[in-house]
């Protein structure tokens, strides 16, 4: 890793929550398995995608959001905003700073092929490590919710992987099972018999 990365791991480092510096270098990890040949704004931003969740004086916080949309969003551009400032301070240079910027800033809802590989590998790495963390703190109910609020942002092939995926809390596997199974019906409805 060169000095930027170093200082973003360093920052995520000191994150209140566990799962922090496991989900940067997972996202990285799953970023680099979709897409081998990123580039070194793809890789950064994907290493500090959720910076501003490991300062708490700038940490948005979610209760000052009327929905889950509006905090992802409001935490998206406080991480690019973050990040943006880090960069600054490795005098890198103005393209790449601003091309990390918009891929953060997007993170959360993709759009374009650069936004959307980046949102997939977030996506994946919540579940790959965040997941039992994130039950073991919240409700049933805002589990779910979340695992399918994650669910909407993966292809069909992208899903599969997620299914691959086991847990040792025996609770939560047959529960992100039957939600995975929950989601897949919505998105395609038996269609009744002639």
């Amino acid at each position: 890793m060169d000095g930027i990365e170093n200082h973003i791991v360093s920052i995520i480092g000191r994150s209140l929550l566990p799962e922090d510096p496991i989900h940067a270098r997972n996202t990285l990890e799953w970023l680099l398995r979709l897409r081998p040949d990123a580039d070194k704004a793809l890789r950064i931003a994907a290493l500090g995608h959720d910076i501003e969740r490991a300062i708490e004086e700038r940490k948005v916080r979610r209760k000052n959001y009327g929905s889950y949309e509006e905090f992802k969003d409001a935490h998206a551009l406080n991480s690019a905003r973050i990040l943006a400032e880090i960069m600054r301070e490795h005098d890198m240079g103005r393209e790449l700073i601003d091309d990390v910027f918009y891929l953060v800033r997007h993170h959360e809802e993709g759009g374009e092929e650069r936004t959307n590989v980046l949102c997939h590998a977030d996506s994946i790495s919540f579940f790959n490590v965040n997941l039992p963390y994130y039950f073991s703190r919240n409700s049933l109910e805002e589990t779910r919710d979340r695992c399918l609020w994650g669910l909407r942002r993966l292809s069909g092939s992208l899903r599969e992987i997620v299914v691959s995926f086991r847990y040792k809390n025996k609770e939560l596997q047959p529960l992100l099972m039957t939600w995975i199974s929950d989601f897949s019906r919505v998105l395609t409805p038996e269609v009744p018999a002639p």
